[in-house]
């Protein structure tokens, strides 16, 4: 999906107001239901002997214990799952993702065609992505879900009939450009987190010598991104050119890199991300860059902003990590803070 450019010219209009919009979370009401329907009816499709695997306390501990490397994981991969079980979950990823979400995620399940080709091994596997849902889906507790595997980590938190967190996003690719047609995976030149660098560059090539001189802030890229899979992330060094460094050309464009990753979830989820980017205010959001200028060498970039931080590392050239991160609303935690604040004292329990 990508968003107009009179969309975008909006939100950099000089009048827009720097709140939520009032209609932010009645926006996400259809959404709960429809996520709270699908996960409800993946429950169902579970056996019982399983269920304890697919469902997980509803706790940060569990919630944020998260990685984007091969592991045991928590959760039923599809590769456990029955015919019934496989629909449900697909029906839970396709009501919370775009249709570019969805594409974007079938194309990280299909890298691991890939490597298992490039690698001559059996080690890589496109059905080890497991869903988990955390505490139940129901209309009057918050719970939560989540899909992972290698180089995918999607985090969705609920909270009654409202969707009140959509992060952490991780997304990965290994190769980031296929080198070559497989015999059972994607064709050459495919790259699954095209928009994610090319909108970037496109941003870096628009720079003037000055500017690029306060973007670029290393000569080397970190080996990965510097939050890795932290449970709780804290803003990064003030560091590279502020959007209100920029003509309005390319603040356009600042806001292209940040739809290309809000725009994974489906459109009224991707409006509330994009919302809350609004709300930190659009002036102290920084653009930063390490490494090569040009693809198929190591580089890394950043975007950050009040409350929200993405990065992209490909130090390794050819192999990206990416991930968005919310300092304060990672996992809902500000939202059900203020839930459980307001709880207390009273018969309200979970």
């Amino acid at each position: 999906m990508v968003t107009s450019t009179r969309k975008l010219w909006t939100l950099v209009a000089p009048t827009l107001a720097m709140i939520l919009p009032s209609n932010a979370n009645a926006d996400t009401v259809a959404s709960a239901k429809q996520q709270r329907a699908a996960a409800a009816a993946l429950v169902a499709a579970t056996p019982a002997a399983q269920r304890s695997e697919l469902l997980q306390p509803f706790t940060d501990t569990a919630r944020s214990n998260w990685h984007y490397t091969p592991r045991t994981r928590a959760g039923v991969p599809f590769k456990s799952m029955s015919a019934g079980q496989r629909d449900a979950a697909q029906r839970l990823l396709a009501v919370a993702l775009s249709d570019h979400g969805l594409d974007t995620v079938r194309a990280v399940f299909a890298l691991e065609v890939a490597l298992r080709e490039i690698e001559s091994s059996s080690f890589r596997d496109p059905e080890n992505y497991a869903f988990a849902i955390y505490g139940a889906p129901r209309e009057d507790a918050p719970w939560g879900w989540r899909i992972e595997g290698h180089h995918l980590s999607l985090h969705f938190t609920l909270n009654g009939d409202q969707v009140v967190s959509t992060l952490p996003q991780f997304i990965g690719a290994n190769p980031a450009e296929v080198p070559s047609d497989g015999s059972n995976g994607p064709r050459k030149g495919q790259r699954a987190l095209k928009d994610e660098e090319d909108r970037a560059f496109k941003l870096l090539e628009s720079l003037s010598p000055e500017q690029r001189k306060v973007a670029i802030i290393a000569a080397q890229p970190f080996g990965d991104i510097l939050t890795r899979n932290a449970a709780k992330v804290e803003a990064l060094a003030q560091s590279g050119v502020k959007f209100s460094e920029l003509d309005r050309a390319q603040q356009a464009q600042l806001l292209r890199v940040i739809d290309a990753f809000a725009t994974i979830v489906e459109p009224t989820l991707a409006e509330q991300r994009l919302a809350r980017v609004r709300a930190g205010g659009f002036d102290a959001i920084r653009f930063s860059w390490i490494g090569a200028q040009s693809r198929g060498k190591p580089y890394y970039y950043r975007l950050q902003g009040p409350q929200f931080l993405i990065e992209l590392d490909n130090s390794g050239s050819n192999h990206i990590h990416s991930v968005w991160r919310d300092f304060n609303g990672d996992w809902g935690r500000d939202v059900l803070g203020e839930h459980y604040r307001n709880a207390s004292g009273t018969e309200h329990k979970h």
